[in-house]
């Protein structure tokens, strides 16, 4: 039987979970993930976990926050003056953000704090610094 390896193109079905067993992600109810094993469309643990398996393998992993979406990185935490924003919008704790960088690169950001003088903005992944679990079930090596 072919076991999943650098270079395949696979369809996998997935549940990503915390620690604590709540699910953040899961192809459960649509089609299966479908990734080129090797070229780092998915993060490196869940990459690392598919090669090796057969069709219809399941396993669970966990994986370590380096080997997810990274630790976060201080320098992508930014405070901004309220002053820069413009009057009618008022950023709430939660909000995700569209900024642009000097060179025209688009990031996405979370709002972390907000006081009356500034806004706290993350531009870490979401997920980064988090281990993660994931249940994962090879479909097809297409």
């Amino acid at each position: 039987m072919a076991q999943a390896k650098k270079g395949d193109k696979v369809k996998v079905n997935y549940t990503g979970k915390f620690d604590d067993g709540a699910v953040f992600d899961s192809s459960v109810g649509r089609d299966p993930l479908e990734f080129t094993v090797g070229e780092g469309q998915v993060i490196p643990g869940f990459e690392g976990a598919v090669i090796g398996m057969n069709i219809a393998d399941s396993k669970t992993v966990r994986i370590p926050a380096a080997e997810a979406y990274g630790l976060p990185h201080e320098e992508l935490v930014m405070v901004v003056s309220r002053t820069e924003f413009p009057e009618d919008l008022n950023p709430s704790v939660g909000d995700q953000l569209q900024l642009s960088d000097p060179t025209g690169q688009v990031m996405i950001v979370t709002v972390t704090e907000t006081s009356d003088e500034s806004v706290t903005m993350d531009a870490n992944h979401p997920l980064a610094g988090k281990d993660l679990t994931f249940d994962i079930e090879l479909v097809e090596i297409v």
